[in-house]
């Protein structure tokens, strides 16, 4: 397994989740969590306290012993937690106490009183109800940090900062900690603090300009696609953030973002608009000057919402026909609703926040010239992805290849082109 073979080839440190040497470089070297570290028999261990025995080792797997605490809701965090539980990672859920994560009153389709779902993201974890506005709460949090290996959330750039959550503050008690924040549009920018659903990032990112009939009305997708990548990458970033943490001992900070909803046709255009939960609706009827909308008892929950749905975007159509898309993203602006405008592609590659977070990069290519390519969509603390390299022509790096992977001279090289077993493109 990649997590027991990176866990031994190094009789000086530890399993690949927590690095007893992490001391000397600058990171924790508390004890590990669970069953995480090295078994310190000199041997560099295994990343469980004390390895498998040979009878259950083929019940082990890879992320047994990494402590995760969730502090995400709805779709793309959760998905990305579930992932890691079911690698074997211990998923701690922290939701509000009461009402918990919003997708639990999301339906129909309800099991029983459940939400479906809800119920199709969340297994494999853990929950705790926890109060994060509160003194004691927050200090429960950044306690639970201390004690695990990954911290992941969803919230609008600063604000668990404001309660002494933020990056800064659980890498102070817990500078090994893997933290990734999944957000709308980033941690730094002109919109950062947007909120974002998944409709919001397809209209903002061209994806439902391109779907359907071409010349026809923008279609939304009848699967949360960019949450669910998001969720992927967020997963992927994870394991490399483990793994950045094997190699330097430290923990690191990732940003993953997005870049329930609605488009509704405006006097030029289009505008996505979500309402994730009764706060959001009773924002949006409030922007809206609908205050009737948010008192009808038609409307009161996301069930009777979505029972009289059809009514419901009937009256909201009208309303959004009124004015310019423009318009309505000046009034929803610093509202706490997630929106944004339904973008075409020329939009898409020159808006002010894609080209901020690094999303469209440039190169030059040997035969297309200068080009942009979409960008990797996560960022790093500690370290830069790789500065890019354009796409290869086919056999561009065939004799380099065989040369620096497999040794080979070049009379035989030379035999291989010549023979056609290979073929080598010149750059010119």
């Amino acid at each position: 397994m990649l997590r027991a073979a990176l866990g031994r080839g190094n009789g000086r440190c530890g399993g690949l989740w927590r690095n007893p040497c992490s001391a000397a470089a600058g990171g924790s070297a508390r004890a590990p969590s669970a069953a995480s570290a090295s078994s310190g028999n000199g041997s560099g261990g295994g990343a469980r306290s004390g390895g498998a025995s040979p009878a259950d080792a083929s019940n082990v797997k890879p992320l047994d012993g990494v402590k995760i605490l969730d502090l995400t809701r709805v779709l793309a965090g959760p998905f990305a937690t579930m992932n890691l539980g079911d690698l074997g990672a211990e998923v701690i859920k922290v939701e509000k106490p009461g009402a918990g994560d919003d997708t639990r009153a999301w339906g129909p389709p309800f099991a029983g009183t459940e939400s479906v779902y809800f119920l199709s993201v969340n297994r494999n974890k853990k929950s705790i109800a926890i109060n994060m506005k509160d003194s004691k709460g927050a200090k429960l949090i950044r306690e639970l940090a201390a004690a695990s290996d990954v911290f992941v959330e969803n919230y609008i750039p600063g604000k668990l900062a404001e309660m002494g959550l933020g990056y800064e503050d659980i890498k102070n008690v817990a500078p090994h900690i893997v933290y990734c924040s999944i957000t709308g549009y980033g941690q730094t920018g002109p919109v950062v603090q947007r909120g974002g659903y998944d409709s919001i990032a397809a209209a903002v990112s061209g994806l439902m300009h391109i779907t359907g009939h071409e010349d026809g009305e923008p279609v939304k997708l009848g699967v949360a696609m960019t949450d669910l990548a998001t969720g992927l990458y967020t997963y992927g970033a994870i394991m490399a953030g483990l793994l950045q943490r094997y190699k330097t001992g430290k923990g690191l900070h990732i940003d993953c973002n997005l870049l329930s909803t609605q488009a509704f046709k405006t006097k030029d255009g289009y505008i996505v608009v979500g309402a994730g939960n009764d706060r959001q609706f009773v924002t949006v009827c409030k922007v809206l000057n609908l205050p009737e909308v948010s008192k009808d008892s038609r409307y009161q929950t996301n069930a009777l919402r979505v029972r009289n749905r059809r009514e419901l975007i009937d009256v909201l159509s009208t309303r959004f026909s009124e004015k310019t898309t423009i318009e309505w993203l000046q009034l929803f602006e610093g509202s706490g609703v997630p929106y944004g405008p339904i973008n075409n592609m020329q939009q898409v590659f020159s808006d002010p926040q894609v080209l901020h977070n690094g999303l469209v990069m440039e190169m030059n290519h040997p035969t297309a010239g200068r080009i942009a390519v979409p960008g990797p969509g996560v960022r790093y603390s500690e370290f830069d992805v790789s500065h890019p390299k354009p796409p290869p022509l086919v056999g561009q790096h065939t004799v380099e290849i065989l040369k620096s992977m497999l040794g080979y001279e070049d009379d035989a090289i030379e035999e291989l082109l010549r023979t056609g077993a290979v073929a080598q493109h010149e750059v010119r």
